[in-house]
């Protein structure tokens, strides 16, 4: 018989190893001693899983529902427990301390040394049958714990009912509950090492979790591995076009219930009928959508998430998100994932003080809080924390095919200092800022995706200067396929508010990114953060009356599509939203009704065209074999012009933008080679609420006249605050 210390702690849930006292064990008499606490439960009787004949009746040992008997049955014959409940129902349960353990020894070396690639196969919920019996394998790496328990709607949510088993080698909790399946809602109950009992923990690795405000996992099965295609890796390439629009899903378009003659939000499946056949007619060749894992306050745009295996319940289930991403690549179209490792939230149910001790942050605040954003920073020091992330990573490409991850904050990980005034950070171990356990993090992210999923790209937001975030981890690099240009999108920005009668004192800030174009593989960020906190609207950052405020969000539009590297426009922009962004509403596609704000559309579809169908445009993006200046230095009429060029020489275009208002008639420009140079794209037409201003009949013929260190010229009008690109033919 156990012993009255055991069944106490048993009972008070605060036993560290209850495989040893609960279920089968066997006894120096040859018999089997059963144990099973039933909280609630009357009589209870063990009948044979094969003929359901009774092998005998379990005696209450205590009067909190602890029963034991001695039967004459083997230890490894299975077993059911037939229990009467106190209101008289008789159910028949399958014990889960009949089962040993669960987790294989090889997952649990792999765990133990951090190196496990694909951990939520182990970690987590995971439906499955053992010995015949339906059931759902529970585990949690929780090394600090002195009891962990599963509670759901399964067990009254009662933290006694069903305690751990404790795999020691690794720090995990195991459990299988027989009968528990796909829909439970589930949680961890966690007792510290100094005998604390935790608000009720989500599942770091639940595939589904409840609609905020409610904070429980949901048991789901695990999506079906996508296959890998050569199209998408062609898609993704360096000399591919890749144009990406950026979507917050909540406030792209809201639908109206018809029931509640409200706006709610769009499931997965009306966003695959909405949003991608708009991406397709808008040519872009990408979907960036904000942080779709789990996050319980709306109002971080998914930033602060808490489930990061859980595609958020706002939209509909896993399943929903899984036939999305399938709808986007039948349609042409990739997608990327904005993906947070930079901080996560401290809310009571997530990874905060998990088991009680700093288990997935730093413990010491200099190093594991953001004070930016009120968050915790993940320990990477730790392997378990950092295979937590990697192979997360891995999930949403190999378990949903998407196309890369959008890493988030890719700064702030970088340094220690980051945000830090001298005295709240501590240094690494050679006395720099650089956070080497960040850095190898990120290396190692990256080569474990180019391995195990070599047509995915991952992208790095990354604002300073630290070298070769885009260069291969063999050659010193990061390891990352592109990274965010943020100092173009500033300085052009800055240089497009101003007043054009000065912008010929600040031709730098146009030209300045050229110097550093190719020393990164570079993508031009017009995101969501240049539209919030008080920045305005992309069209309200233009100067001048309403007729010069679209003409120069036009012309900068065109500068953007014609400058070397990748795209990325955030929603809205594509139609001149006038209000700053606000994650509570729809965009204004009210405004679709007005010319101007049609036009703007039209043109950044016409973009999207130009710059996918125009080898010159894409091909040599991230090459400086691509570009080459005419003049960059005509400031006295704000005047840029240059040459792009495709890995065919046949395939050449030149790009002029005259950012004044003034029309410069005659306009001299030397070309490299002899013949016509055809209007491909005039942001100045009507056909986008420009003046239409331009070059007469459409092209220009060469001259034989050298201009501008060339030795061949055309004459051109170029229009009022417009950017024209013009294509070669012999």
């Amino acid at each position: 018989m156990p012993s009255k210390s055991d069944i106490k702690l048993i009972c008070a849930a605060s036993h560290g190893d209850p495989f040893a006292v609960l279920g089968p064990h066997l006894q120096d008499d040859g018999r089997v001693s059963v144990r099973a606490f039933l909280p609630g439960a009357v009589k209870v009787h063990v009948l044979s899983a094969d003929t359901g004949a009774v092998l005998g009746r379990l005696l209450k040992r205590d009067p909190s529902g602890f029963f034991e008997q001695s039967i004459s049955a083997d230890t490894t014959a299975p077993y059911s427990l037939q229990v009467q409940w106190a209101d008289g129902v008789v159910s028949v349960l399958e014990d889960p301390y009949r089962f040993g353990p669960v987790i294989g020894d090889m997952d649990v070396w792999l765990l133990s040394e951090g190196t496990h690639l694909r951990p939520y196969e182990v970690l987590g919920a995971n439906p499955g049958l053992i010995d015949g019996v339906a059931g759902t394998i529970f585990a949690v790496w929780a090394p600090n714990a002195s009891r962990v328990s599963v509670v759901g709607d399964f067990n009254f949510w009662d933290g006694r009912r069903f305690p751990m088993r404790l795999r020691r080698e690794c720090g995990v909790w195991e459990i299988f509950l027989p009968v528990v399946g796909v829909g439970a809602l589930y949680k961890f109950e966690i007792r510290t090492n100094n005998g604390v009992v935790l608000p009720g923990r989500a599942d770091p690795y639940a595939r589904q979790a409840e609609l905020r405000p409610g904070t429980a996992s949901i048991v789901a099965s695990m999506p079906a591995a996508q296959p890998s295609t050569p199209a998408r890796r062609h898609a993704n390439a360096l000399d591919a076009p890749i144009s990406i629009y950026e979507v917050h899903l909540g406030s792209w378009r809201r639908i109206l219930d018809t029931t509640t003659g409200e706006q709610r939000w769009p499931t997965w499946d009306e966003l695959a009928d909405l949003l991608v056949p708009y991406t397709v007619d808008m040519g872009f060749t990408h979907l960036e959508l904000l942080p779709i894992s789990e996050h319980p306050f709306d109002g971080s745009w998914g930033y602060q998430p808490v489930g990061l295996y859980a595609p958020t319940a706002r939209f509909g289930t896993a399943d929903g998100f899984v036939r999305f991403v399938q709808r986007c690549h039948a349609a042409g179209i990739g997608v990327l994932l904005d993906w947070v490792p930079a901080h996560f939230p401290t809310d009571p149910h997530g990874l905060a003080l998990f088991d009680g001790t700093h288990l997935y942050e730093y413990a010491d605040p200099r190093e594991g809080f953001h004070n930016d954003w009120n968050t915790l920073i993940y320990n990477l020091a730790r392997t378990e924390v950092r295979n937590f992330l990697i192979g997360n990573g891995l999930y949403w490409l190999e378990r949903y095919g998407v196309d890369g991850l959008r890493v988030d904050a890719v700064a702030s990980m970088l340094y220690r200092d980051y945000s830090r005034k001298p005295g709240e950070w501590i240094p690494n171990v050679h006395g720099g800022r650089e956070n080497l356990e960040s850095i190898s993090f990120l290396k190692r992210m990256n080569e474990v995706i180019g391995s195990e999923r070599p047509e995915a790209i991952t992208l790095a937001e990354e604002s300073t200067a630290f070298p070769a975030v885009s260069r291969p981890t063999f050659a010193g690099g990061l390891g990352f396929h592109y990274k965010w240009n943020m100092g173009w999108m500033h300085d052009t920005l800055q240089y497009m508010a101003r007043d054009p009668i000065h912008r010929k004192h600040h031709q730098s800030e146009m030209t300045f990114g050229l110097v550093y174009a190719f020393s990164e593989n570079f993508v031009l960020p017009i995101s969501h953060d240049e539209v919030v906190h008080g920045k305005g609207s992309l069209i309200g950052k233009m100067p001048g009356d309403q007729w010069q405020r679209f003409a120069n969000l036009r012309s900068y539009l065109g500068y953007m599509f014609a400058h070397p590297g990748k795209k990325l426009l955030f929603m809205g922009c594509e139609f001149a939203q006038e209000r700053e962004w606000n994650h509570d509403q729809s965009l204004d596609w009210h405004l679709l009704d007005n010319p101007q704000h049609a036009g703007v559309q039209r043109l950044v579809r016409d973009l999207n065209h130009l710059y996918k169908s125009t080898p010159a445009l894409h091909q040599r993006d991230c090459d400086a074999n691509g570009f080459e200046w005419i003049d960059h230095g005509d400031a006295a009429n704000s005047v840029l012009s240059f040459i792009r060029r495709g890995r065919d020489a046949q395939h050449l275009v030149v790009v002029v933008c005259n950012f004044t208002p003034t029309v410069q008639t005659g306009y001299r420009l030397g070309v490299p080679n002899p013949g016509q140079y055809r209007e491909r794209l005039n942001t100045d037409s009507a056909h986008y609420g420009g003046s239409n201003t331009g070059t007469p009949l459409g092209a220009a013929t060469t001259e034989e006249t050298a201009w501008h260190g060339k030795p061949h010229s055309i004459l051109l009008s170029l229009p009022p605050l417009a950017t024209v690109v013009l294509e070669w033919t012999a």
